[in-house]
């Protein structure tokens, strides 16, 4: 009777100490992990229908947002504050400056990160800790696009996924079919930086925006973000000068009102200087589809009307 005893508590005690592992680990009901490939060719192991997400930059908790997976986000980065849902989360560092041990105190099942912001030491060192990060690297519409499918199908919710890439698409080819209906392309200059003057080169998100919107981007060229002085802008001679930068306050008012006082700048003369939402065009989440229609209309004003 005493050896059934013992071995009763000590099955007992197997039972409590592996119940409180998966409490310690935030798992109630844990599935067999599934191993995906993510967008830099690293092998995670991903466990089945995680519920404990960490969105490692602000783009991806618009994109888990987008997909209506918000209940499972449990940490995000700093300036994660769209939507407005999304400023009441904790955070866990900046994309750039990850806090490593906040995020072990959030208990996660899964990190989405990716790879224009999140260091890698910080990535491997989380992996490390136990915890899998899948990371996405877009670098153009299509990337993003791509990348909300996969995160759809590590979430379960590839149906979301498929509808939301299909709106986006949808807007796309929109835009693509209204471009097409005039051979103008207004020349662009688009300010993203202050102080120095910094714009957008070739084979960057803003190139692409600019150019599927209609334009000719005037930065376009080898250097992803070239340095201009206020004379090499000028001797372009934009007709279309859009301002979208980090900087918050009067700031954006303030650059936008001094290139109005030269009065031989094309996009001066017709009053075409505009101010833009740098969240959208700087962010490769569902909300550069918005971006491009924003641009589209400072681009063509003359087909904006034509947008449904």
């Amino acid at each position: 009777m005493e050896n059934f005893c013992r071995l009763v508590g000590w099955r007992l005690g197997l039972i409590v100490a592996v119940l409180t592992t998966l409490i310690g680990l935030g798992t109630s009901c844990p599935g067999e992990a599934r191993v995906y490939t993510d967008q830099l060719e690293r092998r995670v192991s991903v466990p089945d229908n995680p519920q404990r997400l960490v969105a490692l930059a602000p783009s991806i908790t618009e994109i888990i947002f987008a997909l209506g997976q918000e209940a499972r986000l449990k940490g995000v980065t700093q300036f994660s504050d769209y939507p407005a849902a999304a400023r009441s989360l904790p955070k866990i560092g900046s994309y750039i400056h990850l806090d490593l041990e906040r995020i072990m105190a959030l208990r996660p099942d899964l990190g989405i990160g990716i790879k224009d912001g999140n260091p890698k030491y910080a990535v491997d060192r989380l992996t490390d800790l136990g915890i899998p990060v899948y990371v996405v690297d877009p670098r153009n519409l299509a990337g993003v696009m791509q990348s909300i499918r996969e995160i759809g199908e590590l979430l379960g919710a590839s149906d979301q996924a498929q509808k939301l890439v299909a709106d986006m698409q949808r807007r796309l080819d929109q835009i693509k079919a209204l471009v097409a209906t005039t051979p103008y392309r207004p020349k662009v200059f688009l300010q993203i930086g202050i102080s120095p003057i910094v714009s957008a080169g070739s084979n960057t998100f803003l190139d692409e925006l600019i150019t599927r919107a209609g334009g000719q981007n005037l930065a376009a060229g080898p250097e992803a973000y070239p340095r201009f002085s206020k004379e090499q802008v000028l001797a372009l001679q934009p007709e279309v000068f859009i301002i979208t930068s980090m900087t918050r306050g009067g700031a954006f008012e303030q650059i936008k009102a001094e290139w109005t006082h030269w009065p031989h700048l094309p996009a001066a003369q017709t009053q075409r200087i505009s101010v833009v939402d740098s969240d959208i065009f700087d962010r490769p989440s569902p909300r550069m589809i918005n971006a491009l229609e924003v641009l589209f209309g400072l681009i063509h004003p003359e087909l904006r009307s034509q947008l449904p």
